[in-house]
Parts: structure tokens; sequence; C-alpha cells
């Protein structure tokens, strides 16, 4: 047998070990591989120091490569175990403890490290920098006895750190030079909204201030500014910026300006060592962030295995935020100039601001706080230039603009192109995720540990599962295995629903926290759902978080494709009076509402109308919401029944109508709707409704869990009965144990067929006792809520955007 290639690596990180996994993909018997690490653990997830800094997880979690892995690919892991030189004559390395490894190739990949402020007192004990798992591990010491921790700098790690201190007990103050936090990466706006929601977690901002010297004598007791005040600090966190290591390739004779010099193959001025990671210098630039270093990867990998067919030619970075609770994403020359235009979208009631910097019909800079979802889209626009004009209308509602049809979210993810980048933090593909779940794999947890996608900070998991229900299509859903409700925790949605209820956890945050969330903010999957949950087992108790509503339930209204919105007023049982439609006809052409239409519910819509009229609009009909947009009763249909039609055998319209006036402002797990007929011929169509009611000679028969949307399901038989109130109580009934039981987002029709119509019956029907229980618990929650429009008239509920506050120019 040939004997192999030796190559070294010198840096255990995620850009050497990247380029590891890349190699050994393309030529996995080319090389005897030997790696050396600093530090004694094998190569860990350095985004997630802050969660494990918060207590929000736990090292091991962190793990990418255990030390399993090294062994499986013959790879002689040297932890703890610093290399002191590069002997290129002799063409061998040489270990701190004297341990001498000949190579053949050698990648140097030795990241960065902390700059400290040039200022006096900053080698004072209690004075600290934050980049590895050792500052992690000393801060999470040091916090446990509280106090107050100063932060030098408010850029991406600066405020990492402060939340994961604040997290732990201290009093965390953030003293930045500029004159908002993350300058880098926001604009004044932004970055007023992001201080704004830091201060309400309890960080204290000192903005415009120039340190001058760490106070104490044997340790540090403050911080002194140029302006000649100060205040009390137990410990200094500096947070100024990184270094490239180069030291040991400077020493080696290597070329190094601000890091290692390498040409576009990564290879340094010596052919037989390369370099990546943030310790190199390419065309000028430096990177800090992980999708360049992966980029790099790829490209020294293929150098590594001898193909020779790429080049690096640098990067375009985007950053996002990995503070709890707080989504951002930034990219680009998101501040533009004079010759480029800008897109705003600011919601700062619901924390939203959304900025894409335009020049020549192309994205020059994208800007997104609060919500992030099209990030992505956005981002592979600007890498690839595109002429956004025929979308320019639409492109901060994104490619599906996110209507009702919103929560299926799949078309979102797969109309991306296969370049399009899904998980920015492990530099993984759509194409890569679409090529992976294609070899079989079937979910989140199995796409994350296959291709490493949504296993850092979590950002991309709602994408993930868009991917993986575009690409398997029903199979997904049918998974029998227990499927957690996302990505971002390992409970189930009943598990997450029992402990609401026996822990009497009242909000969405409350409920992370105690149930230990692996991504603390939540996901745009599980945060609706959540939020539902503890709505539905707290009625009067339970704090709603807007923010974790889709846009429609946000705005009280359906927005449409032209980013307007539809306006469906509540009418009872489809019955409406001449005074009622004249209104709605004078405000209609008072307002020039562009289109007036019946919907398929017998309701009116008045599609068109611009968002800061909704309230006006509201006032002046002076009807309550149909709730058209949300989870929740949408209609109740009904035909003229025997007052007028003379095949009627039953009241259907004043059924209609009471139905509808006994289960308006019902929010449930996914929309409802219902129709009563007034004799089998069934005009109303009751046998496609969520509940379904049909008068025949001798009362009401009641169908459930039909559907006729683009999977249509015949409504099965509940009961029969004689009277109108058996009616509605049988109704409240199944539509509360629907909403006790059912997952988020899940339909009758499906809940019906995964509980069984026999176990619905048993309570429901058989059952007086619960069935009654089961109203009243109904009746409880509906009189809790309000509604929507009557609070906005009022005043009580603000749909509109307006500034955080004025910022002069």
């Amino acid at each position: 047998m040939a004997k192999k290639a030796r190559l070294v690596v010198i840096g255990n990180g995620m850009a050497g070990i990247r380029t590891v996994e890349e190699l050994l993909k393309m030529a996995p018997d080319l090389y005897e591989i030997t790696v050396f690490g600093d530090e004694p653990h094998p190569n860990y997830n350095r985004i997630l120091l802050t969660p494990v800094l918060a207590g929000e997880m736990r090292l091991e979690e962190t793990i990418l490569n255990d030390h399993d892995w090294y062994a499986e690919h013959g790879i002689t892991l040297r932890t703890g175990s610093p290399v002191a030189k590069i002997d290129r004559v002799r063409r061998k390395v040489i270990t701190e403890q004297g341990e001498t490894v000949p190579y053949d190739r050698i990648l140097i990949a030795t990241g960065a490290a902390a700059a400290l402020a040039p200022i006096p007192g900053k080698d004072l004990p209690g004075v600290y920098s934050y980049r590895d798992m050792r500052d992690v591990e000393a801060l999470t010491q040091v916090s446990a006895e509280g106090g107050e921790a100063v932060i030098i700098g408010a850029g991406l790690l600066g405020l990492e750190v402060a939340h994961g201190l604040n997290a732990r007990g201290m009093q965390v103050t953030v003293v930045h030079r500029r004159a908002w936090p993350l300058d880098k990466q926001l604009d004044a706006r932004g970055g007023a909204m992001l201080q704004q929601a830091m201060e309400a977690r309890g960080i204290r901002f000192l903005l415009e201030r120039e340190s001058a010297a760490v106070l104490g004598t044997d340790r540090v007791e403050g911080l002194q500014f140029q302006d000649g005040s100060s205040i009390p600090a137990r410990i200094v966190v500096m947070t100024v910026g990184i270094r490239p290591r180069i030291a040991l390739a400077k020493d080696a004779g290597l070329a190094c300006e601000q890091g290692i010099l390498v040409s576009d193959t990564l290879q340094t001025y010596d052919p037989r060592i390369y370099a990546v990671g943030e310790c190199v210098q390419h065309r000028g630039m430096t990177y800090g962030l992980v999708a360049p270093l992966f980029e790099q990867a790829k490209v020294a990998a293929n150098h590594l295995a001898e193909y020779g067919r790429m080049r690096y030619e640098g990067s375009v970075t985007s950053t996002k935020l990995k503070v709890t609770g707080i989504e951002l994403f930034s990219a680009g020359d998101f501040l533009g100039g004079e010759d480029t235009e800008e897109l705003t979208l600011l919601d700062a009631h619901q924390g939203i601001y959304k900025k894409v910097v335009l020049q020549n019909s192309k994205i020059k800079g994208i800007l997104l706080y609060g919500d992030t979802s099209i990030g992505p889209w956005l981002f592979e626009h600007l890498r690839q230039e595109s002429d956004i004009s025929t979308m320019r209308d639409h492109l901060l509602f994104g490619e599906t603009h996110l209507g009702d049809a919103g929560h299926s979210g799949a078309s979102q993810a797969a109309r991306l192109p296969d370049s399009a980048e899904i998980c920015g933090c492990n530099g993984v593909s759509k194409g890569q995720i679409v090529h992976a779940i294609r070899e079989g794999l079937f979910t989140v947890e199995e796409v994350r540990k296959c291709t490493k996608a949504s296993a850092s900070c979590g950002s991309c998991t709602g994408l993930v599962e868009q991917l993986l229900m575009s690409t398997l299509g029903g199979v997904y859903d049918g998974s029998a295995r227990k499927k957690a409700i996302c990505a971002c925790t390992d409970y189930t949605h009943q598990e997450v629903r029992d402990a609401i209820r026996k822990e009497k956890l009242l909000s969405v945050r409350e409920t992370f926290r105690f149930l230990g969330w692996r991504n603390p903010g939540g996901c745009a999957s599980c945060r609706p759902a959540v939020n539902y949950y503890v709505r539905a087992a707290w009625p009067a108790e339970g704090k709603d978080d807007p923010s974790a509503r889709f846009i429609n339930e946000r705005a009280h209204a359906n927005i449409q494709k032209d980013g307007t919105y539809s306006v469906v007023p509540r009418i009872y049982g489809g019955v409406t009076t001449p005074a009622e439609l004249k209104r709605i006809a004078e405000v209609a052409e008072r307002h020039a509402v562009p289109m007036v239409k019946f919907t398929g519910g017998q309701r009116l819509d008045l599609l068109g109308v611009a968002k800061e009229k909704l309230p006006v609009i509201w006032a002046e009909l002076d009807m309550p919401s149909g709730h058209a947009y949300g989870k929740a009763l949408r209609t109740v249909k009904s035909c003229v029944g025997k007052e007028f039609c003379r095949f009627g055998v039953q009241d259907s319209t004043q059924l209609a109508i009471d139905l509808e006036k006994n289960l308006e402002r019902m929010w449930a797990p996914h929309k409802v709707k219902l129709a009563a007929s007034g004799c089998p011929r069934n005009c109303a169509e009751s046998t496609i409704k969520d509940v379904g009611v049909i008068g025949v000679d001798s009362g009401w028969e009641i169908y459930v869990g039909g559907n006729g949307g683009m999977k249509v399901r015949a409504a099965d038989l509940l009961t029969k009965v004689k009277t109108e109130a058996e009616v509605i109580e049988i109704s409240k009934a199944f539509l509360q144990m629907y909403r006790e039981d059912a997952q988020y987002l899940e339909r009758t029709a499906p809940w019906v067929e995964r509980v069984g119509l026999e176990r619905i019956k048993a309570r429901v029907v058989d059952d007086l006792e619960q069935r009654k229980a089961l109203a009243q618990a109904l009746d409880f929650a509906i009189a809790q809520e309000k509604d929507p429009w009557a609070e906005a008239v009022a005043g009580r509920l603000d749909i509109h955007a307006g500034p955080l506050r004025r910022i002069s120019a």
C-alpha cells in the first residue's frame, strides 16, 4: 500500500475542521491527518458561546465533532497542545510540549485572538476577553457572585456577552464609543430599536463614551471615561475587536500583513502551506464571520485534495444576531448613499423594521430587524445582483407575502435556487439540504445531523422544515416518529401543552424558560403555537404575545398580494339589512375601496385597503370583525331555510345566526368554518365544513371534520339531535375539545382522523357532563376576548407603525 501524505492541521476550530470535513468527502484516503488544538475540547461551535454563558446550553451540546469522529476517520487529535514552531526546511512542526511531527502539507487555522483596549488597568484581575470556551468558563465562574459587569464595545460579541452575564444575574452596562449599538450592522433607527429591546431586558447602555482607564489596585473596581466620570465595576469585559493570530506564521517566515497572506487557492507564499479562517488575509480582507470561513474551507480542501478547480474570490457577508428574542439580519451596504434609494417598512409597535437599499434596481444592502424571515431570499438576490424592478412593490413582504396561507410557507424555501444559503452559520445551501433529504432524511433532526443546517443558532429551522415539506410532501407530515414542536426543543406539541397546563405557564417566554428551549427566543414555528397553547389553557390569565402571531393577526386584517389589506365585517349567518348594506357601500365609496366582493362564505370583502385606513373604516362600518384573517371562527354559512325555501324543513338561517353569535371571537388551532342547511339538499355545503348542520324532519344532523380546500374531505356524522340548543351545545363541546387537543395549525379534518370519531363522540355526545363542561369552558374563553376592531377604534389597540423615537440625521 502506498504511503499516505502527511497533513498537519494547526487549529482545531470551525474553519480548520470544516476544511478537513470537506477534504474527507473528496479524498478520504489521501492523507494521514494530525490535528493540533490549543483548547482541551474537540471541535465545538464557537457561535454557541453565548447560550453556554447564559446557562441555556451545556458545553457538550456545542460539540460539532466528538472524539469518536476523529477516531472513526483515522485522525490523530492533539488537544491542549499548541504548536510552537514550523520548521519549513525539515518539514516538521514542533509543539510547546516538544512533540515533533513531520508534514507534507500544513493547514494553518489558528483563528484570531481578542484585542484589548490599550488603556491603563487592562491587565488587572477582573478584566476579561470573550473569545473562546475558556473565557466562557471564567465568566461563568466569576458571575456566580453577581455585581456590576461593564462591557466595553457594543458589537456582536459585546451584546452577546452582555446578554449572557445579564442572564447570570449580573448588573450589566454596555459602554460604546458610537451613537448606537452594533453600528457596523445597523443604522441609527435599527440601533435604537435594538437598544430599547436590550434595555427592556435590564441591560444599561452608555453610548458615545470613551474609556480612559480600568480603575483598581489589586483588581477591577470601576471604569473611568475620558470626560473624567466613572462607574463601578466588579468585572470589565473587553470586546473591542479581534487580531488574527499570525505569530506562528510570521516566525516561520510566511508573508503576513494584518493576517497571513493567501492566494485565491488559500495557499500561503509556501505552496506546501495553506491557511483558512480568521487568521488569513485575502485580497486585503480579513473575515470574522463563519460563512466566509466555510467558503474558504471548500476551496482549500479542493486544492488539498489535488482537484485544483476552485478559487476563492472573497465573500459577501451577512450578519445574524443571536441574542435571545432579537432577530436581526444585515448584509451589504445597508446605509446607502446619495446614489442609492431605500425601501423601508417600520412597525415600531411590533418591533419590526425592514430596509432594503437599492441602486439601479439591484439590492445593495439589507437590514431586517424583528422579522428576518425574508433575509435569505433577499440575500440571494443581493449575491446574484438580480434586477428586482418587477418585484420592487412587494420586496419588503417577501416572495410569498406571508398572508393567510403563510402558515405553510412551503413555497418560500422551495422557490429559492439551489445555491441559496439556508444556514449562514454553517454555510449550508438549499441544494445540499434537498440532496440530503432525497438520500433518505425525514426529520429536521436528521437534516441537522447530516448537514449541520440549523445546528447553530437555529434561526433557519423554519426554512429547513419548509424544504422537508416541499421535498417529501405528505411523507413528512406522515412520519410516525416522535416529532418535536420544532428544532428549538425536543418536546412535542402535546408535551408542551401538558407543561403549560400542569405548571401554569402564563406566557411564551415563561414556557420557553421553564422547558429549557434550545433557542431561547423560539422561532417562527414554535412562537405562534406556544402563544396559542398558553391562551387556550389559561384564557383569563395567559398573556397574549402579539409578536408571536402571524402578520394578519397582528394587523387584524388580511394582507393582500399588493401589500394592501381586506376588510371583512361580521355578518351573522350571512344575513344583512338594507341599512347595513348602504353603510358598507358608503364607506367603500368614501374611501375609494378598489373592490367590494362577496366571499365564498357569503360575506362582503372590501379589498385593497391601505393599512393606515383600517381603523377609520372599521369605525365607520361600526360592525364587529369578521376574523377572516385569523385562526378563529370565520363564518357560519346558511341557506334561507324553511322560512322562504319550499323544501326547507328547519330554520337554518336563525341557527346560523345563533351559532355565529355564540362562537364569534373564538380562537382555534386553525381557521374554523361552519354551515347550516335547512334540508338534506344541503345548499349551504354543510358536509365540507368543520362543523356542518343539516335540517331533517326530526331535527338536526351534526357533521364534523369536513374540508373543502385542496384536500376535500366529507364530514363525519357526529350525531342527530332534536333542538337548536342541543346543536349549539354540542358544537361548542366539539370545538372546545378541538381547541384543547389539536396541534397548532391542525384543521379539524386531520384532527378527527387522528383522534378518531368514537373518542370525540364519547366526550361530546355520550357524556352529558363532559359535554356541558366543554361548552362552558368555551363560553368562558370567548368571554375573555374583545372585538379587536372596537379596541383599535377606541385607541386601546394600535396596529400602526410609528417611529420609536425621532433621530436627527
